[in-house]
């Protein structure tokens, strides 16, 4: 892999060398207050995870848990992020506060993964965490150290519930040549979505590298890589390629894989996976059709968690299952509409549904496992007005698997969730 990664390397800079912008980034600095921005997020969430089969709520510590999990919450960031200074290197800040507020729980219905637990089982009324970085600007490349959201393929902080996890530490990105992405950082705690302890899952350290290249408008790739010690080392890859095939008519190939092995004392057990999924979608005006294989392969399941629970890019990673146990093949089918062809601007659904089979439960002698998963989902955002971009979106999910996999994964669940989002721009 390390072969492949500078041969990436080395073909982008033949092919970017030319492209250098006359005006970076930093030399168009308008100062640390002039481009300055302040944002208000706001995200309210209701969320029922309901057991069938008689099953009860696992996550409850109530002495009659309901078998379903509901709450709601309300999750509230402050967003501050400065510019940075003119001059050959420029210096900023960032800055967040993040607030949850309990709407609506119980001990019997806890663990939607919204509030963090209290002494007696029930989830926190309020909790709130801040934090901040400073940055530093050459050109096109910016190193950030402190506390930050990440999006990579190998450390991606989770934003699934109403609040985001935080991770601490270094990261530097470089976009010297147009199309041209280098990434390299070390990160050294990670807080959960329900905690504000600096550290939930006691990190060490993960350092990552990446490169990706867009070779033209419709064709890119990326390598990424990480070392979580004493956890595992991942390995990632992506091609991309958009297709035209006439007014309002494309086809797009995504392709995504993962290679892990365990590390050291081997924290999160025993780690031997491939796995990788390939997505063929095509576009007519408002439709999208899509079709996705996934397969994993090796000894053990997809492992992720300490390194972000966002570190899934997989075509089958989808509202409840990631499709990503051992041994398993699975297949996706999926149908996007978007209202504005017909005049219902911000009004968007989408529906899919997935099936997997041969999983190795691990259990001698068992069955191999088999699920299949129904997700519906439809969004709203408002265009205009003094509410413009407030959105709301409805998520459903029908999971149901065989014994073999309600005894290893989960019992069979429905899962519902009411999200409304509201972004205020101060500055």
């Amino acid at each position: 892999m390390q072969v492949m990664k500078w041969s990436v390397i080395a073909l982008a800079v033949a092919a970017g060398s030319t492209q250098m912008a006359v005006a970076s980034s930093q030399s168009e600095s308008k100062g640390f207050l002039e481009d300055s921005t302040f944002n208000i997020f706001n995200r309210i969430l209701y969320h029922n995870r309901d057991f069938r089969n008689g099953a009860s709520n696992g996550a409850s510590t109530s002495a009659n848990p309901a078998g379903y999990r509901e709450e709601t919450g309300l999750g509230i960031r402050l967003l501050a992020e400065s510019g940075f200074t003119q001059g050959t290197v420029g210096v900023g800040v960032d800055a967040h506060s993040l607030s949850s507020i309990k709407l609506d729980s119980g001990r019997g219905r806890f663990g939607t993964g919204q509030f963090d637990q209290t002494d007696d089982g029930r989830g926190d009324d309020t909790q709130t965490e801040v934090g901040g970085a400073i940055k530093f600007r050459v050109s096109d490349t910016v190193l950030k150290y402190g506390n930050q959201f990440t999006a990579s393929p190998v450390f991606s902080t989770d934003d699934s519930r109403i609040l985001p996890e935080v991770a601490t530490g270094t990261l530097l990105t470089s976009n010297e040549i147009e199309g041209l992405e280098l990434s390299a950082g070390r990160f050294t705690a990670m807080s959960s979505q329900t905690s504000t302890d600096r550290d939930t899952f006691a990190l060490s350290s993960a350092n990552i590298v990446g490169v990706s290249y867009s070779f033209t408008d419709n064709f890119s790739a990326a390598i990424h890589a990480s070392d979580v010690e004493d956890h595992f080392k991942k390995t990632y890859v992506n091609l991309n390629y958009n297709l035209p095939l006439g007014e309002d008519q494309a086809l797009n190939f995504d392709l995504n894989g993962y290679r892990t092995n365990d590390d050291g004392q081997k924290l999160s057990g025993d780690v031997d996976n491939k796995i990788w999924s390939l997505a063929a979608a095509y576009s007519l005006g408002a439709h999208t059709f899509t079709l996705a294989h996934q397969r994993s392969s090796g000894d053990t399941a997809y492992a992720y968690g300490v390194d972000g629970g966002g570190t899934v890019w997989l075509a089958n990673s989808v509202q409840f299952s990631d499709f990503d146990r051992a041994d398993e093949e699975s297949w996706q089918a999926r149908y996007d509409l978007n209202m504005a062809t017909y005049g219902v601007p911000g009004l968007s659904f989408m529906t899919r549904y997935i099936y997997g089979d041969n999983i190795d439960t691990g259990v001698v002698g068992a069955d191999e496992g088999k699920e299949h998963e129904f997700n519906f989902e439809t969004k709203y955002v408002i265009q205009e007005g003094a509410a413009k971009d407030l959105s709301f979106r409805i998520r459903n999910s029908i999971w149901r698997a065989n014994s073999a996999m309600n005894d290893h994964y989960s019992a069979d669940l429905n899962d519902f969730r009411l999200i409304v989002e509201y972004p205020l721009s101060v500055l």
